[in-house]
C-alpha cells in the first residue's frame, strides 16, 4: 500500500508541475506578446532614447553578436561615480577575504554556487546612493539596454560578485557550464571588471550567435522554463570553436551580454574574479514578475524621469 501510494503521489507530483509550468509559459506569452511588454514598447516608440556614437555602437555589436565590450569610463563619464563602484569593489573584497580567511560565517552564497560571494544576493538593502545602483539606472547604461530590447527595460538585478579560486581539477558547476538563462528572451546583463582577468580567473565566455535570431538559436532553444543546461559534450560537438568568446580583458572593462544566448564564466583557479553585474529584462520576465534586489523608495525617486522610475519600480 506505501508503494502504491508512493508512486501516485510521484504521479501527481508530476502533473501539477507540468500544469504549473504550461501555466507559466502561457503567463509569459501572454505578457510578451499583449500585455506587458505591448505597452513598454509603446512608451519606447513614444520615447525613443538619443544615443550617442558609444551607445550606438554598443547596441549595433549586441544585435550583430548579442554581446559587446568597451571600456567603462566610455560608458559612464562621470568620474566620482566610477571611483563609488571601485570604493564599493575594494570593500566588498576586503571584507570577503577577511570572512574567507576565517570561518566564512555570514557570507552571501547560495546553495549549488557556493564558488560565488555576493554583496547583496536577495537580501542586501540597497540604499538609494548606491554606485552601481545609479550607473546602471542612468540613461548612460539605461538607454542602451532599452534601445537594445526596443522596449522600457526593467533593471531587475544588481550586485557585486566574487568568485572564489577552485582546484584545477575541479569539476565545473552550476553557472560555471554553458547554460542560458531561463528568466527572459529579451534580456541584457552588463558584467564590470573590477579586476584584471586573465585566463585564470574565470573569464566570462559566450557563443556569439546563440541570442536571438542568431545562427545557433536554434540550438536547445530558449523558452520560459526550458531546460537552460544542455549535454555539455554535445554542446561542445555542435557548437565550431571559434564561435566561443573569451573576454579576458582589463580592470574597467564593461561587457553586454543578451544572456538568453549560451554563456558561462567565474571558473577561477589562480584568482578571484571580482565584477559588477546588472540585469535589464522586458516587463514579461519571469524574473521581473515576482522579485528583484532592491526596493525604490520615495526618496529614492527624486530626480529619475519616467524612463527611470519604470526600471526601477
Amino acid at each position: 500500500m506505501h508503494r502504491k501510494k508512493t508512486k501516485l503521489a510521484a504521479r501527481a507530483h508530476r502533473l501539477a508541475t507540468a500544469v504549473e509550468r504550461r501555466g507559466v509559459k502561457a503567463t509569459y506569452e501572454l505578457h510578451d506578446r499583449l500585455l506587458s511588454n505591448r505597452a513598454s514598447r509603446r512608451k519606447f516608440a513614444g520615447t525613443r532614447p538619443e544615443l550617442d556614437d558609444i551607445q550606438r555602437s554598443i547596441v549595433t555589436a549586441l544585435e550583430r553578436e548579442g554581446y559587446a565590450t568597451v571600456p567603462f569610463g566610455d560608458v559612464v563619464t562621470d568620474d566620482a561615480l566610477r571611483a563609488g563602484i571601485e570604493e564599493q569593489a575594494a570593500r566588498f573584497t576586503a571584507e570577503t577575504e577577511h570572512a574567507l580567511a576565517s570561518d566564512g560565517e555570514g557570507l552571501r552564497r547560495r546553495a549549488g554556487k557556493e564558488f560565488v560571494v555576493r554583496l547583496h544576493s536577495y537580501d542586501g538593502n540597497l540604499a538609494a546612493g548606491d554606485p552601481w545602483l545609479q550607473a546602471c539606472s542612468s540613461h548612460r547604461m539605461l538607454d542602451i539596454a532599452n534601445a537594445y530590447l526596443g522596449l522600457w527595460s526593467k533593471l531587475e538585478y544588481v550586485d557585486v560578485w566574487y568568485s572564489i579560486p577552485q582546484e584545477v581539477s575541479s569539476e565545473r558547476k552550476a553557472s560555471q557550464r554553458w547554460h542560458r538563462d531561463y528568466n527572459d528572451r529579451h534580456l541584457l546583463k552588463a558584467f564590470l571588471y573590477l579586476v584584471d582577468v586573465d585566463e585564470g580567473t574565470g573569464p566570462f565566455e559566450y557563443i556569439a550567435g546563440s541570442a536571438r535570431g542568431g545562427p545557433y538559436a536554434d540550438a536547445w532553444p530558449w523558452r520560459p522554463l526550458s531546460e537552460s543546461y544542455p549535454p555539455q559534450d554535445e554542446l561542445a560537438q555542435r557548437i565550431p570553436a571559434e564561435a566561443i568568446k573569451t573576454f579576458t580583458a582589463p580592470k574597467g572593462t564593461i561587457i553586454f551580454c543578451n544572456t538568453s544566448g549560451f554563456h558561462r564564466g567565474g571558473f577561477a583557479t589562480t584568482a578571484p574574479r571580482v565584477l559588477s553585474t546588472a540585469t535589464y529584462s522586458s516587463p514579461a520576465s519571469l524574473a521581473s514578475l515576482t522579485e528583484r534586489n532592491f526596493a525604490l523608495t520615495p526618496e529614492s525617486e527624486n530626480g529619475l524621469d519616467a524612463a527611470q522610475r519604470y526600471a526601477l519600480s
